[in-house]
C-alpha cells in the first residue's frame, strides 16, 4: 500500500507526539520539553525527552528518536504503514487509498479479506484450544511437570488439542468451508492416500495417524499441548503442536499459508517486544517450549526459530527490534551446526553499531532444561561469556585445521574467505581482516591481495564461461588481437589507497590464441552530489539493498530529514517493506506520480555511481551518515547549551551529546587512515 505523502505530513502536523507518548510514558515537564524514562531501554535518571515545538522525541541514553510515526514503529512494533493507519484512527483521519486501476484494487481487497478471515479463524481455534486446556487434567499436568504456571501459559495462549478428528466442526460454523484448509487447521486427505488406505498399501504421504476410511476432512492438531504463533502486531497466523510422549513427529508447525512463512516469523516475538527493549538484547533459541520456560524463569525476551534453520529473513526481523543479539544452542553437533546456519544469516546484516553473540549449552541441555537444573543466575552467566561473533568466525574458520603447520594456516585462510567477504564494510570487518592475518601468518596486505586476486579470478572465469567461445584456462601469447574483452577487480594496496582498479585486458589473435595484459587505470572523477543528504538520498536509491545495512537509528534519521529527503527515505521505507530491495530502473517508475520526481531525476542524471563495488558503497554510505549525525550533534549542542543555563538537569544530555560527537570523530578519522 503506497500512501500519498501529502496526506503524512498532514498527519504529522496534526498530531502532536507528547499526547501519542504520554499514552504510554509518564512524563513530566522539564523547560521547555518533557521528560520520562525512555521506554526502549533500562534507567534510573531520566534521558528521554519529547519536544511539543519541534514535535520529536529523542533519548540521550540509548539513541531512538523520530516522530510520532517513528515512535509508533518503535514501541508498538508496526510497520510503517501500520503506524500510519493506527495514527489515523487515533486522529479520525481516513488514509486514502492510491490510485489503482480497478484490477488492481479488486485484488487488494481480496487478499485484506483473505488475510483478515484466515487470522480470525486461527483466532477463534486458538481460543478453542485454551478453553479445552483448563478441562484437561493431562495437559495441565504436563505442563506443572514443564515448571510452567498458569500466568505463564495464559501469557503465551497456550492451549490443548484434543485427540478426536473433527473437534473443530464444534467451533467454526462451517466445518467444510476451504480456507480451513487454507489456513492449516484442516487436512484434505490427497486421493493417492484414500487409495492406499482402501488397498492396505503404504500411503505415499506418511502419517503419524491415519484418518479412519471415509474421512474427507480432519484436524490437523490432535491430542497436543497447542502453541499458537502470533505476528507482530498480535494476529495468530499459525500454530506449533507438542506430543506428550515420544511419538513422532514431537513438534508438528501449521504448514505454509497466505499469513504463514515460518522461514520469516519467529515465535514469541510479540510477547517479547517489551522486555527486548528493557533487557536490552534479544535472546534467540530453537525450540517454543525453551521460550516459555525461559520467560517463565525471567528471560521473557526470548524468541525461537520455527522448526528451521535461522535464515537472514529472520535475522533481518531480530535487528529491527534491538541491536544486541545471543543465539543459544545445544551444544551436540547438530547445535554447532545450526549456529553455523545462524551466522552464515547474521554476517550481512553485521555493522559496528550491532553486535551478536553464540551461547552453547552442555551437550545433554538445552535451555529448559539446564535453567531448570541449574537455575536463572546460572544461565545469566552463561549469557554473559556467550561467544561474540568474531571469536565464532575464527572457530569456523580454524575448523580441522592445524595452525602449527603451513597447510592448516592456509586451510584456514580458504575457509575464513567467504565468512570474511560476507561481511559489509565496516570497522569490525577491517578488524576481523587483522585478526584473522595473524592466525594464518599473514600480513593484512598480503591476505588481502590474496583473496582479492582469488575474487578476480573467480569472475574470470564465469565471464570467460560465458562466452559461446570460451578462452582456455591457461591462455598463451598471441598475435595482434582482433576481440576484446575487460574484466576489472580490486588492485593491491596502493592502488587502492589512489582510487584506482587493475584492468585485466584479454586479446585474441588471429590464430585463435589468448593474451592477457594488467593495467592500473583510475576510474573517472563523478561529480559530488549538492549535501550529505543528496549523497545519501542518491547511494540508497541507486542501490536498495543497503537500507537493510543501516540500524534502526539510522532510518529513523534518514526519515525524518526535512523535505524532500525525509519524504523520499519515508516512501522508499514503505516501498522496502512491501516489496523489498528494487533496483533504481523499478523505483524511476514508481516515483513518476510523486511531487518530487522532478527532484530525484536531478540527483540521479549520473548513474556512474551504482557501478562502484558494493563495498565501496557502503563506506561512502557510512561515512556519509556518520557526518550527517555530527551536524545534527552539533546544532544541537548550541541549543542545549543555552537551554542548559536556565535548566540544570539538561547538563548531562549535554555531555552525552558530546560524547557521542568525540565516538563519531574518532570513526571519521579511522575512515581516513584506511
Amino acid at each position: 500500500m503506497s500512501i500519498p505523502n501529502a496526506f503524512i505530513q498532514d498527519l504529522i502536523a496534526r498530531a502532536d507526539v507528547v499526547e501519542v507518548v504520554g499514552r504510554h510514558v509518564q512524563l513530566k515537564k522539564g523547560g521547555a520539553n518533557l521528560l520520562g524514562l525512555c521506554p526502549f531501554h533500562s534507567e534510573k535518571s531520566p534521558s528521554f525527552t519529547v519536544s511539543p515545538s519541534k514535535q520529536f522525541y529523542h533519548c540521550f541514553g540509548c539513541g531512538k528518536n523520530g516522530n510520532a510515526i517513528g515512535f509508533l514503529m518503535d514501541y508498538l512494533g508496526l510497520s510503517f504503514v501500520e503506524a500510519v493507519e493506527d495514527l489515523a484512527q487515533q486522529m479520525g483521519m481516513q488514509v486514502p487509498k492510491e490510485q489503482r486501476s480497478p484490477l488492481d484494487e479488486m485484488r487488494a481487497a481480496q487478499r485484506k479479506e483473505q488475510h483478515s478471515h484466515l487470522t480470525s479463524l486461527l483466532e477463534k481455534a486458538a481460543k478453542a484450544y485454551q478453553e479445552q486446556l483448563k478441562g484437561s487434567p493431562k495437559a495441565i499436568q504436563y505442563l506443572e511437570k514443564r515448571g510452567l504456571t498458569g500466568k505463564i501459559a495464559h501469557r503465551f495462549g497456550l492451549g490443548f488439542a484434543p485427540s478426536g478428528w473433527r473437534f473443530l466442526a464444534n467451533v467454526v460454523p462451517d466445518y467444510a468451508a476451504p480456507e480451513l484448509v487454507e489456513c492449516g487447521l484442516v487436512v484434505v486427505p490427497s486421493e493417492d492416500d484414500q487409495k492406499a488406505r482402501l488397498t492396505g498399501s503404504d500411503s505415499p504421504t506418511p502419517v503419524t495417524q491415519t484418518a479412519p476410511l471415509g474421512e474427507k476432512r480432519y484436524d490437523r492438531f490432535r491430542d497436543r499441548i497447542m502453541f499458537p504463533i502470533r505476528n507482530v502486531k498480535g494476529e495468530v497466523i499459525g500454530f506449533g503442536g507438542r506430543v506428550f510422549g515420544d511419538e513422532k513427529p514431537k513438534y508438528l508447525n501449521s504448514p505454509e499459508t497466505p499469513v504463514f512463512h515460518k522461514g520469516q516469523e519467529l515465535y514469541g516475538l510479540y510477547e517479547a517486544r517489551v522486555a527486548i527493549r528493557e533487557q536490552g538484547y534479544l535472546l534467540v533459541t530453537e525450540g517454543y517450549m525453551d521460550v516459555v520456560a525461559l520467560a517463565q524463569w525471567g528471560f521473557a525476551n526470548a524468541v525461537a526459530t520455527l522448526g528451521t534453520a535461522c535464515t537472514p529473513d529472520h535475522t533481518r526481523k531480530m535487528f529491527r527490534s534491538t541491536d544486541k543479539v545471543v543465539f543459544a544452542f545445544d551444544g551436540d553437533g547438530a547445535g554447532r551446526r545450526a549456529a553455523r546456519k545462524a551466522l552464515e544469516a547474521t554476517l550481512a546484516l553485521m555493522s559496528d553499531t550491532r553486535s551478536a553473540h553464540f551461547l552453547f549449552l552442555p551437550a545433554e541441555h538445552d535451555p529448559d532444561s539446564f535453567i531448570r537444573e541449574h537455575g536463572p543466575e546460572a544461565f545469566e552467566q552463561m549469557v554473559h561469556n556467550a561467544v561474540p561473533l568474531s571469536r565464532f568466525v575464527l572457530d569456523c574458520a580454524a575448523d580441522q585445521a592445524d595452525l602449527t603447520t603451513t597447510e592448516g594456516r592456509a586451510l584456514m585462510a580458504s575457509q575464513a574467505e567467504p565468512l570474511w567477504s560476507a561481511l559489509q564494510d565496516s570497522a569490525f570487518k577491517r578488524q576481523m581482516l587483522t585478526e584473522i592475518a595473524q592466525k594464518v601468518g599473514l600480513g593484512v596486505a598480503e591476505l588481502s591481495d590474496l583473496w582479492s586476486l582469488h575474487a578476480a579470478a573467480q569472475r574470470d572465469r564465469q565471464q570467460r564461461s560465458s562466452y559461446a567461445n570460451p578462452m582456455p584456462d591457461y591462455p598463451e601469447a598471441a598475435d595482434t588481437g582482433a576481440q576484446n574483452y575487460s574484466f576489472t577487480h580490486q588492485g593491491g594496496d596502493a592502488s587502492r589507497l589512489l582510487g584506482m582498479r587493475q584492468k585485466s585486458q584479454w586479446t585474441q589473435g588471429t590464430n585463435g590464441r589468448w593474451h592477457k595484459q594488467s593495467v592500473v587505470v583510475q576510474p573517472p572523477m563523478r561529480q559530488r552530489p549538492i549535501s550529505r543528504q543528496d549523497n545519501a538520498l542518491r547511494l540508497i536509491m541507486g542501490n536498495a539493498t543497503l537500507w537493510d545495512t543501516l540500524s534502526q537509528d539510522a532510518h529513523d534519521m534518514l526519515c525524518a530529514l526535512p523535505y524532500p529527503h525525509g519524504t523520499v527515505f519515508t516512501w522508499l521505507d514503505v516501498q522496502h517493506h512491501d516489496k523489498g530491495p528494487q533496483p533504481w530502473s523499478v523505483l524511476q517508475l514508481a516515483i513518476q506520480e510523486e511531487p518530487w520526481v522532478d527532484v530525484m531525476g536531478q540527483l540521479m542524471q549520473d548513474p556512474s555511481h551504482f557501478d562502484t563495488p558494493e563495498n565501496d558503497l557502503e563506506s561512502e554510505l557510512r561515512d556519509t551518515l556518520l557526518r550527517l549525525e555530527l551536524e545534527q550533534l552539533g546544532a544541537r549542542t548550541k541549543t542545549l547549551a543555552a537551554d542548559a543555563e536556565k535548566q540544570p538537569e539538561l547538563r548531562q544530555s549535554l555531555a552525552h551529546v558530546n560524547q557521542r560527537m568525540a565516538a563519531i570523530k574518532i570513526q571519521l578519522s579511522q575512515i581516513v587512515r584506511n
